[in-house]
């Protein structure tokens, strides 16, 4: 059985107060005792102490079980006394918002202490300063985020002088505000605070930072993008690549593979687009999807993330501390292992005991392929995260010195009977590749729960807090800034059909490192689909050979494979559905007639 530590008040003994108690340093509004920028060991320690389900890894390294499994949307508000219609996020008063925000530092007072993180986004001149406040019960959060984060050293000469944060994050996993669900996460952009209430998800504290920063780089003329980025070396140059992707695409796995030996990863989930294709980073490590991780698809993710160094976050582990990165279905065995943890991350006792006690078995307890209402707990949850820092990445590229971007790419993890994406497709005009990036089309994962599905999200962007709209514009404004920025579209799931079915194509790894390592070679002979107006890899073209070779043809030109295998009406009408479906979203969001004519021909 595994052990956990009781939360015990922080302020109960006074000898380990810190010191730091003086508001030396800027905005310091509570008056508690402050714990400021602890050492890695220092979280380590206080997390094992007082965060609740902490679990002791055999490689050394902590797990977190969290009660939440992904981002709360549902409980995210910008605080405004305005038009809601500007924002894409739902909307709080102010009044609303100040009780909340009160009752909030009532609960702080009461726990006395605080740690505070103070980091950068990002290097050199673009760089912006954050300060992060969590209650104890987040000194995993804490620990976390000060791996992401640059420490001050890295963008400031005096490291003793007072800290001058751009944006703020107040983060309370313990404190549960009297609301439907028990907890908010408010998003205050006039004074770029964020103040987080109950969720116990790390991507809280990092989207909390990202998302003011989206703001802000908006109103700055530039554009931050959720996506990966990679310095691709050619034989006489060097450009830098992105990849835009939404949770369970490929992103970070697709940064991190190689294609070719001149290829160095520069950020795995968020970079900034300045005009004339500068790029600016954010992170300095990743926060990287676990399920199916292995070290001969994966090396480098994997070599960090089994690290003593690395945090994990709902990583399958057993009694012994080994981890399991291919957990689905557990055994009543399991879930007696893991009980405790189990129902104090929300599942439902009476269920659990159930079947541990073999009256209830593992078919008893699906409805169709998941779980019924009560018993998500039968099956392991396929979004568990690593934390590793960029140090641990072999290679990593020169974050002071990278080239401008040349090669803007999308990643749209595509399956179902319906799987028409091919595996690489070029974009003709700065519109077609807006309106793809707008459309920001993939399959739901299990990051997404049971809410699975064909989905869209513009510029697979859930964190920018405006219109989604104005990100179609300002990229179209910042592709008219250069002409030499190349765009185009990966598929990273399936074509032809559903996993395990008959004409099911699996899109591996090694295909998307083939695919790209043509693409940036410029070596892939094109030609114009039909049916949407990109460029795809054309079949007859001889320098083409050696591309279909180690990729299949069928899964390079889907038209082909579904005509190849007598489904040519079921081609149809998907194409038929798709452009139907990209016309009506983009409206939605008031898209130029220019992007949307470019996409549906």
């Amino acid at each position: 059985m595994h052990t956990q530590s009781q939360s015990n008040n922080p302020a109960s003994d006074k000898s380990k107060r810190s010191s730091t108690t003086v508001l030396r340093n800027g905005w310091l509004p509570y008056d508690v005792d402050y714990l400021s920028n602890p050492s890695q060991a220092e979280c380590r320690t206080l997390a094992q102490a007082k965060t609740p389900s902490i679990l002791n890894t055999s490689f050394g390294s902590l797990n977190k079980i969290s009660r939440n499994k992904a981002r709360q949307a549902q409980h995210t508000y910008i605080i405004t006394d305005g038009d809601a219609a500007l924002w894409s996020h739902k909307t709080i008063s102010r009044g609303e918002a100040k009780a909340l925000i009160q009752a909030q530092a009532a609960y702080i007072a009461e726990k006395a202490q605080l740690l505070e993180v103070q980091a950068w986004l990002g290097v050199g001149p673009r760089a912006e300063a954050v300060q992060w406040l969590y209650t104890t019960e987040g000194a995993n959060i804490a620990g976390m985020q000060q791996v992401l984060g640059f420490p001050r050293e890295r963008n400031e000469a005096d490291v003793d002088g007072p800290f001058n944060a751009r944006f703020r994050v107040v983060y309370t996993p313990d404190f549960h505000p009297d609301v439907a669900g028990g907890q908010r996460i408010l998003v205050d952009l006039d004074n770029w605070v964020t103040y987080i209430m109950g969720p116990d998800y790390f991507g809280e504290s990092k989207k909390a930072a990202l998302r003011m920063l989206c703001h802000y780089v908006f109103q700055k003329g530039g554009l931050v993008l959720h996506a990966g980025a990679k310095e691709v070396l050619l034989e006489n140059d060097r450009l830098t690549a992105t990849i835009l992707g939404l949770s369970g695409t490929g992103k970070t796995t697709t940064t991190f593979s190689k294609q070719g030996e001149g290829v160095r990863p520069v950020q795995d989930d968020m970079v900034v687009l300045w005009p004339r294709g500068e790029l600016s980073v954010t992170e300095n490590g990743c926060f990287a999807k676990t399920f199916g991780l292995n070290a001969k698809a994966e090396p480098i993710l994997h070599a960090a993330t089994i690290s003593e160094q690395a945090w994990l976050e709902n990583a399958y582990q057993d009694a012994n501390g080994q981890v399991d990165f291919y957990k689905v279905a557990m055994s009543p065995t399991e879930i007696a292992d893991l009980r405790s943890i189990l129902i104090e991350t929300g599942a439902n006792q009476a269920n659990v005991d159930a079947y541990i006690a073999g009256d209830v078995s593992y078919e008893d307890a699906l409805d169709g392929d998941g779980p019924r209402d009560g018993w998500d707990f039968i099956q392991w949850t396929g979004n568990g995260r690593s934390i590793v820092p960029l140090s641990l990445v072999p290679d990593a590229a020169n974050l002071d010195d990278l080239p401008e971007v040349r090669s803007m790419g999308v990643l749209n993890r595509d399956e179902g009977v319906g799987a028409i994406t091919p595996g690489i497709v070029q974009f003709t005009s700065p519109a077609q590749a807006a309106g793809y990036f707008m459309l920001g089309e993939t399959t739901k994962t299990s990051a997404a729960g049971k809410d699975r599905g064909k989905t869209r999200s513009p510029f697979t962007q859930p964190f920018f807090p405006a219109h989604h709209g104005n990100q179609a514009t300002r990229f179209a404004e910042l592709l008219a800034t250069t002409e030499q920025i190349g765009c185009w579209m990966m598929n990273t799931g399936y074509v032809g059909g559903d996993h395990g079915g008959e004409h099911a194509l699996k899109v591996k790894i090694r295909h998307s490192s083939a695919m790209l390592e043509a693409l940036f070679r410029g070596t892939i002979v094109w030609t114009i689909d039909e049916d949407f107006g990109y460029q795809v890899v054309d079949a007859k073209a001889p320098e083409n050979a050696a591309l279909i070779e180690l990729v299949g043809l069928d899964i390079l030109r889907p038209d082909l494979y579904y005509r190849r295998t007598s489904r040519l009406a079921v081609y149809r009408a998907e194409v038929a559905q798709r452009n139907a479906d990209r016309v009506r979203f983009l409206r939605k969001f008031h898209v130029a007639d220019e992007i949307v004519n470019a996409v549906v021909i």
